[in-house]
């Protein structure tokens, strides 16, 4: 953390805590996890540009649908700190995650459609429950709810 001259437009901790609808805590652990930067002023209090508000959003959102902080702390390397980002910087800092949140949104999807089905062995199926799995040949492809979780490549070929 740098000390500077403090800057009318940025934001003490509380203000930036109440502002990202955070406890002051997170801002410190989102800062010691390398998510978020501070300064100091002469006085020794810190202060967060407010552009740092977006990078908490974007970490809480992240967050919220699993993603893992090592894989946010990825992303948001890829976006400058020394100049205004624009939407083509987040664009590029995000596309990594394209796939990622392709494949979760389609399992949240399964999850939402054929939870009502399940019966308690993890399959989530009637039509595909190891209850129907003769002498369990699924259970030679390793442990698990195969079947919900495999690539769909995967899936089909359990089908067989």
């Amino acid at each position: 953390m740098a000390r500077v001259r403090a800057r009318p437009n940025d934001l003490s901790v509380g203000e930036m805590a109440a502002r990202a609808g955070v406890p002051v805590s997170t801002l410190h652990y989102y800062e010691a996890e390398g998510l978020i930067e501070s300064w100091r002023t002469p006085a020794n209090h810190r202060r967060y540009d407010r552009r740092e508000l977006r990078r908490v959003a974007i970490v809480r959102v992240a967050q919220s649908v699993g993603v893992p902080l090592a894989e946010i702390r990825t992303v948001l390397d890829r976006i400058p700190r020394d100049r205004a980002v624009s939407a083509a910087d987040w664009a590029a800092a995000a596309e990594p995650w394209q796939a990622m949140l392709d494949e979760r949104i389609e399992l949240m999807q399964r999850l939402r459609d054929q939870m009502g089905h399940c019966v308690g062995c993890g399959c989530l199926s009637l039509t595909n429950c190891p209850l129907y799995n003769a002498d369990d040949r699924l259970g030679a492809n390793g442990a698990g709810p195969r079947r919900w979780l495999g690539r769909p490549e995967e899936r089909e070929s359990l089908d067989d």
